[in-house]
């Protein structure tokens, strides 16, 4: 008989460190008071997390909530072991989800599973996830943190997050009153983001590249470093330029299915978007992308961001003032196309070319 028979098994001999989980909690606890915010006391410990919507200055609240995770963009940080924006990632493709509907994001929650518990790097996850907290302007209140042997190989992990954000009754986008000559703003994005990387790893494997290589589109930096490049969160510039303007009347989030996916989906059903793709300038990633993987400009739309993290839409005599209010929160809006009728066309209508070349 062997001696952890004798003796008893334990959650130990099974692969699940109680110790090392108690062990993080400690770590990211000083992570986590720092996303205080009124509404949340950002204190771990409870059951459930708790916040108020009175003290977060809200009168007749609609609540809006949004969850995502970060796609095999995670495999880039647990091969290359750099775990410390990914938490990044994740908040922001839940809060750029609430903040097309105008709401304020208010709360978030991660649930973090992964094969064998390495207290070190969960740290460095949560303490991304608080850095992205506190770009939104949300209080971390709340997570799980799951290890499940045999069901993740190994220091294999995957994210999820759960964001609720609020906005007052009146003020839900998009608007009813999307009409045919408003402007298209385009927001910039920081790269890739966190979709596309099924196909961007595939690009990369078949170059023979190593995450510790040099980036052939980014100088001194290394290829995991520049595709870890976070995704940006546009909270406080499109809250700003709302409460500044009132003009909003519509946003797109860019994500999985880039610009034929998304910016239908807040278009009125006889309204097209005419996107001028010459007006968009396209970071090195997205060239390297293209001519490395032989992929073709629709797929590419279809794929990825291609430079472009969030649209707006608003009245043509309305966007030399939003995007005013933009760049005063150090965005850097431009126009990139125009609202249409519909007819029989498509959703999505393009001109020029992306300079891919």
């Amino acid at each position: 008989m062997s001696e952890a028979r004798r003796n008893g098994l334990t959650y130990a001999d099974a692969g699940v460190d109680i110790d090392a989980g108690a062990a993080m909690v400690e770590a990211i606890k000083p992570m986590v008071r720092a996303t205080r915010r009124p509404g949340a006391d950002a204190e771990l410990g409870g059951f459930g997390g708790l916040f108020d919507l009175k003290a977060a200055g809200f009168r007749d609240p609609i609540l809006v909530a949004a969850n995502d995770g970060v796609g095999t963009k995670v495999k880039i940080a647990i091969e290359s072991g750099l775990h410390d924006t990914i938490g990044i990632d994740l908040v922001a493709m839940c809060v750029n989800d609430l903040v097309v509907q105008g709401a304020e994001p208010l709360f978030f929650l991660d649930y973090y599973a992964t094969g064998k518990l390495d207290p070190a790097a969960g740290a460095a996850v949560v303490k991304g996830i608080a850095a992205g907290c506190k770009v939104a302007g949300c209080a971390l209140i709340g997570g799980e943190t799951a290890e499940m042997p045999g069901l993740y190989a190994g220091g294999d992990y995957d994210l999820a997050g759960f964001a609720v954000g609020a906005v007052e009754r009146g003020a839900v986008l998009p608007r009813a009153d999307i009409a045919a000559g408003d402007a298209i703003i385009g927001l910039p994005s920081s790269g890739v983001h966190s979709n596309g990387y099924s196909l961007v790893r595939r690009i990369v494997s078949d170059a023979g590249l190593a995450w510790t290589d040099d980036a052939p589109f980014d100088p001194g930096r290394s290829l995991a470093q520049s595709l870890l490049t976070p995704t940006r969160i546009y909270v406080r510039g499109v809250l700003a330029a709302q409460r500044a303007t009132g003009a909003l009347k519509a946003l797109a989030h860019i994500t999985g299915g880039g610009f034929w996916e998304n910016i239908p989906r807040v278009l009125p059903d006889d309204k097209s978007a005419r996107i001028d793709l010459g007006a968009i300038e396209i970071p090195q990633v997205f060239k390297w992308i293209s001519r490395s993987g032989g992929v073709s400009e629709h797929e590419m739309l279809r794929a990825f961001n291609c430079g472009v993290g969030m649209i707006i839409v608003t009245a043509a005599d309305s966007a030399d003032a939003v995007m005013a209010a933009l760049r005063g929160s150090d965005e850097a809006p431009f126009l990139l196309g125009s609202i249409g009728e519909r007819g029989s066309d498509a959703a999505v209508q393009t001109s020029g070319r992306l300079a891919l070349g």
